[in-house]
């Protein structure tokens, strides 16, 4: 019932460790999610916090959802919006979006943690060109259930009987769960690909125990279940329709057409995306390298 399991790797973000474990080696995406990092657990000292200065996106949708901590995010389309833990920040990038993404200077007065994921979904080719858009959901916001030890926040698109509210372009589903020791929880079978990460603790999938820091990928149409060992478990579950064919990655750059990443690099490096207020002084400048 496991097609594969990815074991992320490190990069470093806004001075802050992260842990990718989309594209890997083995799968480029689980239904239309073409990224994945897990930021933290963390802590920063006082006076620091996380500098992800402004950069651009085209062709996606940035999806963040926190665990502890606060994120304040900035865009050129002029939001300016806290991100807490539960709620769901999701900006679709369409024809082209700058934003960035820093610790507030109030948190930076004391020590503060930091820990979530930001995962991109890849757009449809139709809609690659699409206006950009933002929007915010508060925890209460999105809908929830709870059974047998078992707590479901579903954050993006449908499953297990629910319908998050945020737009999404593509059929998909994006789930936090929480697992008391022994509860289970199946995974929804009107997906065709389906993936959990496991956030903390431990798990079972059909006999196998996997710790945390593992992206599992199912097998499509096997009905399967998560069952949490120890002292209970975390995960984030994801998936969808397969996507309508493969994605070209450069950067934060993601299209189905190879021209449309070079329109978007030549952009940048002439300073034709549009500035985030509030932010405009720093910018991550592209990185030169072959595609």
């Amino acid at each position: 019932m496991i097609e594969s399991v990815i074991l992320p790797r490190a990069h470093d973000v806004g001075g802050f460790e992260v842990r990718r474990a989309l594209p890997a080696r083995e799968r480029q995406m689980i239904g239309p999610f073409i990224f994945f990092d897990q930021m933290g657990p963390g802590e920063f000292l006082t006076g620091q916090g996380l500098d992800v200065r402004p950069h651009p996106h085209i062709g996606l949708s940035t999806v963040t959802y926190l665990f502890e901590g606060e994120i304040l995010h900035r865009d050129s389309l002029g939001s300016e919006q806290p991100i807490r833990p539960g709620a769901l920040n999701w900006m679709t990038a369409g024809q082209g979006i700058a934003h960035s993404e820093r610790t507030a200077p109030a948190l930076r007065a004391h020590g503060n943690r930091l820990f979530g994921i930001q995962s991109w979904a890849a757009l449809p080719a139709a809609l690659e060109e699409t206006a950009p858009s933002f929007a915010h959901h508060p925890a209460e916001a999105l809908p929830m259930i709870a059974d047998g030890g078992a707590r479901l926040r579903l954050v993006a698109g449908e499953g297990w009987g629910l319908r998050a509210p945020v737009e999404t372009h593509w059929p998909l589903f994006y789930a936090d769960l929480e697992l008391a020791p022994g509860a289970a929880c199946p995974l929804p079978d009107g997906h065709e690909e389906r993936g959990a990460y496991v956030v903390q603790g431990t798990v079972t999938v059909a006999g196998q125990v996997f710790e945390a820091g593992r992206m599992l990928v199912f097998r499509a149409g096997d009905r399967l279940s998560i069952r949490a060992e120890g002292q209970g478990a975390r995960l984030l579950l994801l998936g969808g329709a397969v996507m309508d064919g493969p994605r070209h990655i450069f950067w934060n750059f993601v299209s189905s057409r190879r021209e449309l990443i070079e329109q978007a690099k030549a952009d940048w490096a002439a300073d034709r995306f549009a500035r985030v207020p509030g932010d405009d002084e720093e910018f991550i400048p592209l990185p030169w390298r072959k595609d």
